[in-house]
């Protein structure tokens, strides 16, 4: 019963359009990670942890603020490619500014970026995936490819990266 509560409450933060999270530790698996993503992040994006966002994937826009080639590796279910270094406004075009977007890159650094662009474009509420892709995967939580077929491998960026994917049954590619 008390998990119930809790999920209508954080559907209810949701509609609110308040979905931040106390970036603590519980937000990942791995302690360690944890404090090297808020020391990469400067929370100017609320956050959303890998949980909440797989209990209600459908109601939000993913987008995907990662190279072009580590989105073709891997990413999430349904997820846009919008970029972050080649990023143009041009890729938003025909999204709904008003619906909540969760954006995300390997541990949330580019996307916290991608996202105060997205805010100042006129997205009303946007959300930075806490771990990002990293703490997704660590979860077991699935990833697909550019033809939407499920895989077991992520792009990590670079061989230093790779570390802090954790997750024994995924493939590390850089």
């Amino acid at each position: 019963m008390r998990k119930i509560v809790l999920i209508i409450l954080q559907l209810a933060l949701l509609q609110c359009g308040n979905a931040q999270e106390d970036p603590g530790e519980q937000m990942v698996l791995n302690p360690e990670f944890g404090e090297t993503i808020k020391s990469f992040i400067e929370f100017s994006i609320p956050v959303i942890s890998c949980e909440m966002l797989h209990r209600n994937m459908d109601q939000f826009i993913l987008l995907d603020t990662r190279a072009y080639p580590e989105y073709q590796v891997s990413h999430l279910k349904d997820a846009h490619f919008v970029g972050y270094e080649d990023f143009d406004e041009e890729k938003l075009s025909g999204l709904d500014k008003s619906k909540p977007v969760v954006v995300y890159c390997s541990i949330g650094y580019r996307s916290e970026k991608i996202g105060e662009k997205l805010k100042n474009t006129g997205f009303s509420k946007v959300y930075n995936l806490y771990g990002s892709i990293f703490e997704w995967i660590n979860r077991d939580y699935p990833v697909y490819d550019e033809n939407n077929n499920p895989v077991s491998k992520v792009h990590t960026y670079n061989r230093k990266w790779s570390k802090w994917v954790d997750n024994p049954a995924i493939e590390k590619v850089w």
